[in-house]
Order: C-alpha cells, then structure tokens, then sequence
C-alpha cells in the first residue's frame, strides 16, 4: 500500500469517527472541523492531506508555521493553525502566517500578536484562550478564575476577533478528559456565551469531546502516522 493509500484511510477512518461522534450527540453534520496537526510532518504529506480534502492544518512552532506557510503558499485556501505555546518573542510569524491560535494565555501575550497583526494591515485574526482545567504544572493555559479579565482584555484589541476557548485534559483517562470538556463548555457558557468555538478532543478523545460541545478536535498521528524527528 502506497503512503497516499495509507494517509486517505486514515484521513477517512478519522472523518468516519467524527461523523458517528456528531450523530451520537445529535450534532449537525459537519459543525465539529478537523484540525489535522501536521507539526513535523514533510511538506509532502501536508500535500497530499491538502489534495484528499483537507483544509486545516495545525503547527506547533512559530519557525515551523512560517516554513511550511511559505512553501505551501501555493495553497491559497489553506488555514493554518497555530496550536503550540505562544511567546511574545514569536508574535510576530504567528501574526503574519495563523488564521487561528487557539492557544493564548495572556493578556501580554494577546497584546503583541495584535500589535504585529495590526502592523501587517491584515484582517483581525481569530484567537481562542487556552485554560488549563486539569491542573497539571507542566501544561501552559491560564486558570479558570483568570479567564473573565483575561477575556476581556482579549476582546478589546482591534486586531484580534476573540472567537472560543480551548483546553488539554490529562492523557490516557477518558472520564478525566469528559470532566474537562464538560467544565470548558460550561465555563464559555456561563462567562462568554457569544463564543461559537471550542478546541478540544484529539485521537484517543475525540468523541467524548464532541459529545461535550467540541467544534474543534486536534488529530495528528492517527492520519499522518509517526512524526519525523
């Protein structure tokens, strides 16, 4: 079987899984987006991703997003998506290059893509806070009580359209995960009810997420197989 087989049948098989994801929750078709995480992933992959339907890609490195963007630019429609750790110092390839972060946690930070964005003269660019609700230190993400100011502060730059929030749950426990996703849902319900979009659910979770309000899910391995080193 060629890699292009490989990567359409395991594009398909995830598409499949979100599909029966959406009709077990009573979901409207197509209202939950696949994000294909391609961080690591050759150029020629993304291609072939991009040639099989897909739209959306995810990277994690400010450098990366800014490679890859160039030599796909080609790809006119492609929306890159910035899902990695923002820093400040970063700002800037981030600001030129994302159609969406999902990932901001700070107000400083929030300021300084808006301040590059702006000094582009391109169009707002679509954010979405990332809060961590399973309190792991090692994971980025402000906490819930900091998500009103944060939000609002967010929501006042002229060069950011604030759109979601987003999370990561613990790893390898599905009901843990629920719990997050289900706290994230009523934490934009009860804060920002006006946000349509919530990032949440990767390969091993991605149900449970859509069941819990996911318009977003971040998949990677499971369509493009192993990251390079």
């Amino acid at each position: 079987m060629t890699l292009e087989g490989r990567l359409a049948d395991r594009l398909q098989r995830v598409l499949g899984r979100i599909a029966e994801a959406e009709r077990a929750a009573a979901r409207a078709p197509g209202e939950v987006k696949l994000v294909c995480v391609s961080k690591r992933q050759p150029i020629e992959a993304i291609r072939e991703a991009y040639a099989l339907g897909q739209r959306r890609f995810g990277e994690n490195y400010a450098q990366e997003l800014g490679e890859k963007a160039e030599a796909l630019a080609d790809l006119t429609d492609v929306e890159w998506h910035f899902i990695g750790h923002l820093q400040s110092n970063k700002a800037k390839v981030v600001a030129r290059w994302a159609s969406v972060v999902h990932t901001i946690d700070s107000a400083s930070v929030a300021r300084e893509l808006g301040r590059r964005r702006l000094a582009l003269g391109l169009a707002p660019l679509a954010v979405l806070l990332e809060v961590n609700l399973g309190g792991e230190a090692q994971k980025h993400g402000m906490s819930a009580a900091e998500l009103p100011e944060i939000a609002a502060r967010v929501a006042a730059e002229p060069a950011l359209a604030l759109r979601g929030l987003m999370t990561v749950p613990p790893a390898g426990d599905r009901e843990a995960a629920r719990r997050v996703f289900s706290t994230l849902r009523t934490l934009r319900n009860v804060a920002a009810p006006s946000l349509p979009e919530l990032s949440m659910g990767m390969s091993d979770d991605l149900d449970v997420a859509i069941a819990e309000g996911a318009t977003y899910v971040r998949v990677g391995t499971a369509i493009f197989g192993e990251r390079r080193a």
